[in-house]
This record gives structure tokens, C-alpha cells and sequence, in this order.
């Protein structure tokens, strides 16, 4: 017994031994959290406190005591900081993926990055208004959700069809939703549903919609302001 408690003593002896010499906040952070693999350590406007981006999400760390805190920063202007990074990260993911495999809508001057759902309404809601524009281009991929069981055999309906851009038109007006359409079990299709899958990972969506909007990123359809930045143009 003894041995045993002298071993965990040795142990958190070692461990702290470790957190207490490293040089730099990246360093202590991987000695107190092994186990969760941070993107960035960035410093934040409060003394001692840093940003760990984590995919799509934000934690904060505070060296010294070792604490992880989840939650949201707000500023006196009653602005959500962290909501505003995220935002800002979702974003600088989305200007480097590649298009090649998006369907393409449109030939306007305006450039419009656009990841939905075909049964989910605030998806429709969003492709309703970039439908009725004819100033934009739209580059489309499509994350079927697992809590919308139609919504994968409408998304592999789209990519079997020769017009890829009219079929997506028809799942997100609800010509669908009667379902009589023929699934398709194409290898293609199948194929093409998991880069664009490969694409929510590498982004780190957590839900649909989400644009990118001339540069800027848009989580949901939050219209006035999507409207706010074409208009800018």
C-alpha cells in the first residue's frame, strides 16, 4: 500500500514538475490536457486568459491554476466575443476549401459559399432569397442531417440527376417531399455525398445553413445580414 501511494505521489510530482517548467502556454496546456488537441493558443484581451480553438469551437485556458472554462465572453457592448471568433474562424476555413465538387448555381458577380440541408426550413428559407437574385454565383454543398431520414436519398437524387442545380431547386422548394421519386444507388453519387461530408468535417460544421458571403461568414439564415453584405458591393 505504501508503494502504491508512493507512486501517485511521484506521479502528480512529475506532472506538476512538468506544467511548472514549460516555457510558453502551448507547453503547460498539452501537459494539463493530453488528451484534447488544440488548432491555436491564442492570448485574449483579459490578463492571463487564452483562446483554444478546437475545430469550429472555442474554449479558454488559464495557465497557472489549469483551467479549461466553456462559455462566452461578452463585452460591455453586450457582444458575444466568442461567438464573433468562431464566426470569424468558420469563415477562414471556408475562404480554402475547394469548389470543385459543389454544385454551381448562377452566374453572378457576387460569390456565395453555401453548406444546407435540403429538408431543413431555414435552408429553404436561405435558398428562397439567393433564388430570386440574379447577381450571384453559388457554389452549394449539401450535409444531409441524420435527423431529416429524407434528407440523404434527396441529396443523392440531386447528384445522380444531369442537372444537378435544377434537382437541388426542386428538393428545396419541396418537390420532393412526396418521396416518388427513384432512389438512386449510384456509386458516383455516393461518392460525391461523402466529399462533400469530408468538406463539413474539414470546415467543422455543427449545423446547417451556413454561407460564405463574399468573404464573410454567415451562420444561419440570418437574411438582413447577408443582404447588409452584398449590398456593400
Amino acid at each position: 500500500m505504501k508503494s502504491f501511494f508512493a507512486t501517485i505521489c511521484a506521479s502528480t510530482l512529475m506532472a506538476l514538475s512538468v506544467i511548472a517548467a514549460a516555457a510558453t502556454p502551448e507547453e503547460s496546456f498539452k501537459a494539463s490536457f493530453p488528451g484534447i488537441q488544440a488548432e491555436s493558443i491564442k492570448p485574449t484581451a483579459v490578463s492571463g486568459l487564452y483562446e483554444v480553438t478546437i475545430g469550429s469551437q472555442i474554449v479558454y485556458y488559464a495557465p497557472g491554476p489549469e483551467y479549461l472554462i466553456q462559455g462566452p465572453i461578452i463585452n460591455k457592448q453586450r457582444e458575444n466575443i466568442t461567438q464573433m471568433r468562431i464566426t470569424e474562424i468558420i469563415g477562414e476555413k471556408l475562404k480554402t476549401i475547394p469548389l470543385d465538387n459543389a454544385i454551381r448555381i448562377g452566374t453572378g458577380t457576387h460569390r456565395v459559399v453555401e453548406i444546407t440541408d435540403p429538408d431543413c426550413p431555414f435552408c429553404r428559407k436561405a435558398s428562397a432569397f439567393f433564388a430570386n437574385r440574379k447577381d450571384i454565383t453559388r457554389h452549394v454543398f449539401l450535409l444531409p442531417a441524420s435527423m431529416h431520414p429524407n434528407a440523404k436519398a434527396k441529396t443523392l437524387y440531386v447528384f445522380c440527376s444531369d442537372d444537378r442545380a435544377g434537382a437541388y431547386e426542386e428538393a428545396m422548394n419541396g418537390k420532393l417531399d412526396d418521396m416518388k421519386f427513384s432512389p438512386c444507388t449510384s456509386g458516383q453519387a455516393v461518392k460525391l455525398l461523402e466529399e462533400h461530408r469530408k468538406i463539413g468535417r474539414q470546415v467543422g460544421v455543427t449545423g446547417t445553413p451556413l454561407f460564405l458571403v463574399d468573404g464573410q461568414a454567415v451562420l444561419g439564415a440570418d437574411i438582413p445580414r447577408i443582404e447588409k453584405i452584398l449590398n456593400k458591393k
